[in-house]
């Protein structure tokens, strides 16, 4: 049986271009094509695509996931034992990391040196600590949450509204980079990812690669994340989760 690339796409959640790339890469070529010269693919492709997209989900670059698929040395049981490891490798990292993603939720003294009319005028109707207290439930004993804690008690109304206009403008350009069609593994997504982790470091907390992983990882499995995310540009969430991933995937 073979299948078009349309519904192919629709099966696997990826757009008819993206399969286009992969074939004009050489990373995934249909097997065969119809009379009117249409991409046809069958299910040995299918388990290639899927192998493709599994990698990367773990943020492998393409030009390393074609490596590791055509490596003569590899069969099906390898690529499975492969993931296994890095599953259980990423399983490690999202529990070590998880006190991480309070930097979405902030804290209870997150303005603290703020007036109820100066939290208004920096965060409009946004409440900042409304998910006070179920941070500090979930990641109140960690490190990277008392560092964040510490930072946020010393802030001015002019470092909240500095923050602010830092995080509107790294925002901008990824809407900007979406909108023009860059990828979000092309290096000025990746660059725009880098920046918004130096932007949690300078501002929160130490975000090393794999704390920002994981954050990542939240912007698309929480539906709070995704929709703040999202009100920028829809997608956008799922858009900087892959640019997070490619970039620390590059500094790796």
């Amino acid at each position: 049986m073979s299948y078009s690339v349309g519904q192919v796409a629709g099966l696997a959640g990826v757009t008819v271009r993206t399969l286009h790339h992969y074939d004009g890469i050489g990373l995934l070529s249909p097997s065969a094509r119809s009379h009117a010269g249409h991409r046809r693919y069958d299910d040995a492709d299918l388990d290639r695509l899927q192998q493709i997209l599994f990698y990367r989900e773990l943020g492998f670059p393409l030009d390393e996931v074609a490596a590791l698929l055509d490596d003569p040395r590899a069969d099906p049981r390898e690529h499975l034992r492969r993931q296994h490891a890095l599953l259980s490798g990423r399983i490690a990292r999202l529990r070590e990391m998880a006190a991480a993603v309070e930097t979405a939720l902030e804290a209870r003294k997150m303005g603290i040196n703020l007036t109820p009319e100066e939290k208004f005028e920096v965060f409009g109707d946004h409440d900042p600590e409304q998910y006070a207290e179920e941070a500090e439930q979930r990641w109140g004993n960690s490190e990277a949450y008392r560092q964040s804690q510490r930072r946020a008690a010393s802030y001015t109304k002019e470092d909240w509204r500095r923050i602010k206009e830092e995080n509107a403008r790294n925002t901008a350009a990824l809407v900007a980079a979406m909108e023009d069609g860059a990828g979000p593994d092309s290096v000025r997504a990746m660059d725009l990812a880098e920046e918004h982790r130096c932007l949690i470091s300078r501002n929160h907390y130490d975000c090393d690669y794999g704390t920002h992983v994981c954050l990542a990882e939240m912007y698309v499995a929480d539906e709070r994340f995704t929709t703040s995310i999202d009100a920028a540009k829809p997608g956008l969430a799922a858009y900087l989760c892959e640019a997070i991933l490619a970039n620390a995937a590059r500094h790796a």
